[in-house]
C-alpha cells in the first residue's frame, strides 16, 4: 500500500467515525457539560463515556533501538458513542498511528507512515450504576505502509472496560488481546494492552486533573524476557476552551521499568483532545 493511498484511507476512517447524525444518548454526561470544565473533565476520563472527541495524541519515545534513538507515534483517536437503544449504547474507539520509526538494522534510515489501525467497539449500558463497564471486540486492519511499522495481517479478540467514579476520583482499567488471523514468523501477532487508570480531579480547580494511565503491553510471541512492557509515570490534565470549542490538553512522561532490549527507557506523551458534548 502506498503512503498516498494509506492516507486517504486514515482520512477515510477519521471521517467515518464522526458522522454529523452520530447520537451520544445517556445520562453519563451532563446536559450542561458543554461549559462545565469538571463534568467535562470526568467524561473524558471515562472510555465508555457518551462524549464524541477526537484526540491527538503523540508519544515521543527515547533510547529506543539498539542505538538509542528516538521513536514518535502521533495516535488519532476518535470516539463515536452511537445510541443502539435506550438501555445501550455501543462505543466505537479507534487508534490509527502514524509513525517515524528510527533504523533497527545497519544501513536501514528512518521510515516514516502508518502502523496498523486498531478500532474498539464496546456495548454499554446507557444508564450504569456504580460501576461503570463496556465489553466488546477490538479489530486491527492492516493500514500499515512499510513492514517496519507493524504487521499486514488482520486480526482480532475481545475487550472489555470497567471505572468508578467516586467524589474527585475516577478509577479503572481497559484490557484487550489481539490475535493475527494467520500470517507468518515476521508477521504474526499476539499482543495484551492493559492500561489501569487513577484520576484525581481537583475540586477547586474545575477541569484540572492527575492521572496515572501507563499502558502496559506484552508481546506473547516474543521471547522469554522480551515480552513485558511496564512504564510508571503520571500526567497533568486540563479542560479549556478556544471560543466555543472544548479542548483536553494533557501531558506526562513514564518511565519503562520493564521493557525488552530494544523498547524505549523513557516516554513523554502529549495529547489535545477536540470534544464535542452533547
Amino acid at each position: 500500500m502506498s503512503f498516498r493511498l494509506a492516507a486517504c484511507s486514515a482520512a477515510v476512517l477519521v471521517a467515518a467515525a464522526l458522522p454529523a447524525s452520530a447520537q451520544t444518548a445517556g445520562a453519563q454526561v451532563r446536559p450542561n457539560a458543554g461549559s462545565d470544565a469538571g463534568a467535562l473533565a470526568r467524561a473524558v476520563q471515562n472510555p465508555v463515556a457518551n462524549l464524541i472527541s477526537l484526540p491527538f495524541q503523540n508519544n515521543t519515545n527515547f533510547d529506543y533501538g539498539p542505538n538509542g534513538h528516538t521513536q514518535n507515534i502521533l495516535n488519532i483517536q476518535p470516539v463515536v458513542p452511537i445510541e443502539v437503544t435506550p438501555d445501550w449504547n455501543l462505543i466505537t474507539r479507534t487508534i490509527l498511528p502514524v509513525i517515524s520509526q528510527p533504523a533497527l538494522q545497519p544501513g536501514e534510515g528512518t521510515t516514516f507512515g502508518l502502523g496498523a489501525t486498531q478500532a474498539s467497539f464496546f456495548l454499554s449500558p446507557a444508564r450504569p450504576g456504580h460501576v461503570i463497564w463496556g465489553a466488546g471486540a477490538v479489530v486491527q486492519a492492516p493500514t500499515t505502509t512499510d513492514q517496519n511499522l507493524g504487521s499486514n495481517v488482520w486480526g482480532g479478540g475481545p475487550t472489555f472496560v470497567a471505572l468508578t467514579m467516586q467524589g474527585p476520583w475516577v478509577i479503572g482499567g481497559l484490557v484487550n488481546n489481539i490475535w493475527s488471523f494467520g500470517g507468518n514468523d515476521r508477521t504474526r501477532y499476539n499482543t495484551l494492552t492493559f492500561q489501569p487508570f487513577i484520576n484525581y480531579n481537583f475540586p477547586e480547580s474545575r477541569g484540572t486533573y492527575l492521572s496515572f494511565s501507563p499502558i502496559v503491553t506484552a508481546n506473547w510471541e516474543a521471547r522469554s524476557g522480551q515480552q513485558w512492557t511496564v512504564p510508571l509515570g503520571l500526567a497533568a490534565g486540563q479542560i479549556f476552551k478556544i471560543g466555543e470549542q472544548p479542548i483536553n490538553a494533557q501531558l506526562g512522561a513514564y518511565y519503562n521499568v520493564v521493557h525488552p532490549d530494544i523498547g524505549p527507557t523513557w516516554q513523554v506523551r502529549f495529547q489535545v483532545a477536540l470534544l464535542f458534548p452533547k
